[in-house]
């Protein structure tokens, strides 16, 4: 029998997961709803044989993160708000050496330093790549304490398939319940089976340096169409979602994080009152599941983004994945979780015709 489930937040077992996955190396800084990550690996890093650094701040870590990254070895980082807004100009260095790393960023609300509640108000900052480059990660959203350990495991694994940043897009509310959680079981990682990693010597026939920015290393023609396939192979193959009760729904409400867990219970709530509401609940950010909107149900009259973003950030990845065929409504909150009989309510009112479409702007 395998192992029998444990009781965790949603933060320890993002930690717990990478280990399992093979993680050896984590560089972080404090920073509230995340810590919780950064006190675990403290904890238990050191008995798996690998390193744990509390950098001086979240760019020294990023730093850190780097030239682990770049000797092969599986790496993280996680932050929160400002924290990660730090990290940024880290994620481009690991995007322009082609490095893979994962970074779980446990959001939380508002502008600046915000508060430490819950909040989805980084979604831009992290579905557009971060950064002051011109590249795309992967984002993945977990709703449970479950998939906060499955997708952080899954993370590394598409991490070194692609060579690319994952980030796990966690929020306020996941990381910190605690639910029942099974969790994967645990693997070494080979460090030395990269051709391309440092390896701290080398052949006489082998170049110096094996690590280097791409558009240093390759002519401007073959790096441009190296970095276009690898985007579209990423886009093209790692879409992720769940629906919900949509064969028949005439709204299907759009949510991911602690939102979409709100949305089950408002899916359920109108039906017992005669309202036929499904889901889409995003499982992967980026690439957004854009096949999720292909053949919806002709019963669908109308989309309803549920987020806690005032600026309707995921609402207009919706509008892109629907080419704008369908009409679409945001029911927006700031650093409050969205009621379940506030979303009913809300979308009697659609189909009504006394709510105004999303203006995109």
């Amino acid at each position: 029998m395998g192992e029998k489930f444990r009781l965790m937040k949603g933060n320890e077992a993002i930690a717990e997961a990478a280990l399992r996955a093979g993680c050896r190396f984590y560089a972080g800084y404090p920073i509230t709803p995340q810590s919780e990550i950064l006190e675990y690996m403290s904890a238990n890093m050191a008995d798996r044989g690998g390193v744990f650094v509390q950098g001086e701040s979240e760019i020294a870590s990023m730093s850190m993160l780097w030239g682990a990254a770049a000797c092969g070895e599986r790496v993280m980082t996680s932050s929160s708000g400002p924290g990660y807004d730090l990290k940024q100009e880290g994620i481009s260095y690991l995007a322009s050496y082609n490095l893979p790393a994962v970074l779980a960023d446990v959001m939380r609300y508002g502008l600046g330093d915000g508060e430490i509640t819950e909040g989805q108000d980084s979604y831009w900052e992290a579905v557009r790549g971060g950064g002051h480059g011109d590249s795309r990660q992967i984002v993945l959203t977990p709703a449970s304490v479950q998939e906060c350990a499955d997708l952080t495991y899954l993370a590394f694994d598409l991490a070194e398939k692609y060579r690319t940043v994952v980030i796990i897009l966690s929020d306020g509310g996941i990381s910190q319940m605690i639910e029942k959680v099974v969790l994967p079981e645990a693997k070494e990682h080979d460090k030395d089976k990269f051709d391309w990693a440092i390896k701290g010597y080398k052949k006489l026939d082998e170049p110096k340096v094996k690590v280097t920015n791409l558009d240093r290393s390759m002519n401007y023609a073959d790096y441009d169409h190296m970095v276009q396939a690898k985007y579209k192979e990423m886009h093209d193959n790692e879409q992720r979602w769940e629906e919900f009760m949509i064969d028949d729904a005439e709204l299907v409400l759009v949510a991911y994080g602690i939102s979409s867990r709100i949305c089950k219970s408002a899916v359920r709530r109108a039906r017992t009152q005669g309202l036929k509401l499904g889901l889409i609940r995003l499982i992967s950010a980026w690439p957004y599941p854009e096949k999720a909107f292909k053949n919806l149900p002709a019963s669908v009259k109308a989309l309803v983004s549920v987020e806690m973003s005032l600026s309707a950030q995921m609402g207009q990845d919706v509008c892109l994945a629907t080419r704008f065929t369908l009409p679409v409504y945001a029911y927006l909150t700031s650093k409050y979780v969205p009621k379940t009989q506030g979303i009913v309510d809300y979308c009697k009112r659609v189909l009504e015709g006394k709510e105004k479409e999303l203006e995109v702007y």
